[in-house]
C-alpha cells in the first residue's frame, strides 16, 4: 500500500484513560507490543509522517514505546490537558502541514490501513473536508477518520468555543460519509476500542489464539 505525500497521521493519546485503571492505555502492552506502537505502525502504512498528540508527562514513555518506528514521529503536546478529542484533533492537526490527516485514537490497535487509504481517496476525490464512517448504530466514527487540515482546525476551534463536541465541529465542515458497501473487504476489527483492562485481556487472548 503506498504512502501518500499529502496525508499525515495524527494519533490521539492525551486522555487520562480513566476506564483503563491506573495505567496509561497508550503504552499498555498488547501481546508484546505497546498499544500505541501497533496504531502508529498501521498508520505508517499510508503515511510517512505521524503526529502523536499527548500530555507532556506522556511524551517520554510514548517515545520509548515508539523507538525505531518506520514513520517519522512528531509530538504535539496538549496546552491544556484532557479537553477531549476535539482539542486533541486541533492540536495534532496544528503540528502538520499536509493537506489531509488520518486521525486515529491510540486505543484502536486493529485499525485497518486499507480503511484509512479508502477514506483519504474518497475525501480527495470528492474534494471534501473530511471522510468519516457511519457505524451500524447510526453514529459517525470520528476518531478513525480523515480530515482536511485547515477546515477541521477551524471547526474544532469553533466547537471548543461552544460546547466542545465533535458533532459541532463536523457541522462546520463538508464530510463525505462511508457506510454499507463502502466498507466491504475491510478488517472487521478496525473500530474495536481497547479502552478497559477487560478489553485488553480479550484482545490478547484472541491474538494468542491466532499465533
Amino acid at each position: 500500500m503506498p504512502t501518500h505525500r499529502s496525508l499525515a497521521g495524527v494519533v490521539l493519546a492525551g486522555g487520562y484513560s480513566t476506564r483503563f485503571g491506573e495505567r496509561d492505555k497508550a503504552v499498555a502492552d498488547l501481546a508484546g507490543t505497546p498499544m500505541i506502537r501497533r496504531v502508529v505502525d498501521r498508520v505508517g502504512e499510508v503515511t510517512d509522517a505521524v503526529v502523536v498528540n499527548c500530555r507532556e508527562e506522556q511524551r517520554d514513555p510514548i517515545a520509548a514505546a515508539l523507538d525505531g518506528c518506520e514513520p517519522t514521529v512528531r509530538y504535539a503536546l496538549d496546552p491544556v490537558p484532557d479537553r477531549g478529542p476535539v482539542a486533541g484533533i486541533r492540536t495534532g492537526l496544528s503540528a502538520t502541514d499536509r493537506e489531509y490527516a488520518a486521525v486515529v485514537a491510540c486505543d484502536m490497535p486493529f485499525v485497518d490501513p486499507a480503511l484509512l487509504d479508502r477514506l483519504f481517496e474518497r475525501a480527495r476525490a470528492a474534494d471534501a473536508d473530511a471522510a468519516v464512517v457511519r457505524l451500524d448504530d447510526g453514529w459517525l466514527q470520528t476518531t478513525q477518520a480523515v480530515y482536511r487540515r485547515e477546515p477541521m482546525r477551524r471547526a474544532c476551534a469553533t466547537a471548543l468555543a461552544e460546547d466542545g463536541r465533535i458533532v459541532t465541529a463536523l457541522a462546520e465542515i463538508d464530510p463525505v460519509v462511508l457506510e454499507g458497501d463502502d466498507l466491504d473487504g475491510l478488517d472487521g476489527r478496525t473500530f474495536e476500542s481497547v479502552d478497559t483492562e477487560a478489553a485488553l485481556a480479550e484482545a490478547e487472548a484472541r491474538l494468542g489464539a491466532v499465533e
